[in-house]
């Protein structure tokens, strides 16, 4: 059967193969699958099932159908609707409460972080890139490489940064969002979906440092080569700097 590559913000360097994504493995592959298992034992169904190896050592997932951003500009409709900021919301707090109870595996390696009792294991990257959505409801998410443990904010601000948004103006104009004066109700309907009971005020530290270090991760990669990749560090760090300004009035529910 013949390959399909899967462009960016969908499955990066994957083809399909009929109803299968197959990907390069990395050293971290193995402890994801695991992470994947765990919720497929627990019926989570918004995540690609693990189907092994093939010939080549690719991992082999599910194929999840349905509509992606790929790389239209501006993005659909559907990632700035409140209802996709209710279902993502609702997406993650169920991911987080079955993986709050995950142990990996002995020997485990991960993308980034280091796993003790009291974390989750969180996406990291659930973007509207990484979504899949089909009519009015979302399919879930793919691009499992960048999971790993964390507290629930860190996984969260990234939420709040890509689907808000509160990423740096000039990113959300480009995407097509405009509603700047309503990113205070959309944020609390992200955080009333998802059921967060914490200090919103103190979220926004939360947000800030989120799209930091996400930023120095990337200017990390850029003095290993990957020189362009600097514009993506300069707009989080943009973006850091923006909501910095915004009143405390702004996370705190109406």
């Amino acid at each position: 059967m013949e390959e399909q590559p899967l462009p960016g913000g969908r499955h990066v360097g994957g083809v399909r193969i009929g109803d299968t994504v197959h990907r390069r493995a990395n050293p971290w592959t193995s402890t994801v699958h695991a992470v994947l298992r765990h919720l497929e034992a627990a019926g989570f169904e918004g995540a690609p099932r693990v189907l092994g190896f093939d010939e080549q050592g690719r991992e082999v997932l599910t194929f999840l159908h349905g509509d992606t951003i790929g790389e239209r500009h501006p993005w659909p409709a559907w990632p700035h609707s409140d209802e996709a900021l209710r279902q993502v919301a609702a997406w993650m707090r169920r991911l987080h409460d079955i993986t709050a109870a995950f142990v990996p595996p002995d020997g485990a390696t991960w993308l980034a972080g280091a796993w003790q009792p009291g974390l989750i294991i969180g996406h990291h990257d659930a973007s509207p890139y990484n979504a899949v959505w089909d009519g009015g409801g979302l399919v879930g998410f793919v691009d499992w490489d960048t999971a790993g443990p964390s507290p629930r904010e860190f996984d969260l601000a990234h939420l709040a940064l890509t689907w808000v948004p509160l990423h740096a103006r000039h990113v959300a104009e480009f995407q097509g969002f405009t509603a700047f004066d309503d990113r205070s109700r959309r944020l609390h309907v992200l955080l009333d979906s998802y059921g967060y009971d914490g200090d919103r005020t103190a979220f926004a530290d939360d947000v800030i440092g989120r799209a930091r270090r996400q930023a120095a991760i990337i200017r990390q990669m850029a003095g290993g080569g990957q020189t362009s990749l600097l514009a993506f560090a300069e707009e989080l760090e943009q973006a850091a700097a923006e909501i910095q300004t915004l009143p405390a009035s702004f996370w705190r529910r109406a």
